[in-house]
């Protein structure tokens, strides 16, 4: 349990910055609601809010793993269960992502939506199983995948803000030339 213990000031930022990180999204999601693009909450489903899952998760492990559990097992348990519930999840991300017709999806969507938040969760289903010999090794491994989803969730929030952004500044230039004709 002394090797769970070492981790606290890890988790106390990485917590930290997954909840800010939230909350920005929430601020963002605020302002762009002023002028959504077509199709936006068909998009969100498949874009914004697998960010706002990965970040909560990033946050519920974080805090998670500073609870005073008496044995690693429990703990072991819970982020297992965590890794399995977010492997499912990413089934049904792919599946939205293919359905929406707002946007569609890259080479670089399906890596920063699918293929890394999987790998996350895999690795947190499967640590488990190594904690059982090796606690110091999946601790490593959860600590990572704590990481893979914030670093994930960081670059899926900047996209989003640059998409609209854009799409938005086009739509604005659109509007100008038609009301100038």
């Amino acid at each position: 349990m002394q090797e769970l213990a070492r981790w606290d000031s890890f988790y106390a930022i990485v917590g930290s910055a997954a909840g800010a990180l939230i909350g920005l999204q929430f601020v963002v999601m605020t302002l762009l609601a002023e002028r959504p693009p077509p199709r936006a909450a068909e998009a969100g489903a498949a874009f914004a809010t697998p960010t706002i899952v990965h970040f909560g998760v990033a946050l519920f492990l974080s805090a998670a793993l500073r609870a005073p559990w008496s044995t690693v097992a429990a703990a072991a348990a819970l982020w297992g269960l965590t890794g399995l519930a977010g492997l499912a999840y990413i089934f049904i991300v792919a599946r939205r992502m293919r359905s929406q017709s707002a946007y569609r999806p890259g080479f670089e969507d399906w890596s920063f939506h699918v293929a890394l938040p999987a790998a996350a969760y895999a690795m947190l289903a499967l640590s488990p199983l190594a904690s059982v010999c090796y606690e110091r090794e999946a601790l490593f491994c959860v600590g990572g995948a704590t990481l893979l989803l914030l670093f994930t969730g960081i670059h899926n929030a900047w996209d989003s803000v640059v998409y609209h952004v854009s799409t938005s500044a086009e739509q604005r230039r659109r509007e100008k030339t038609s009301r100038e004709d």
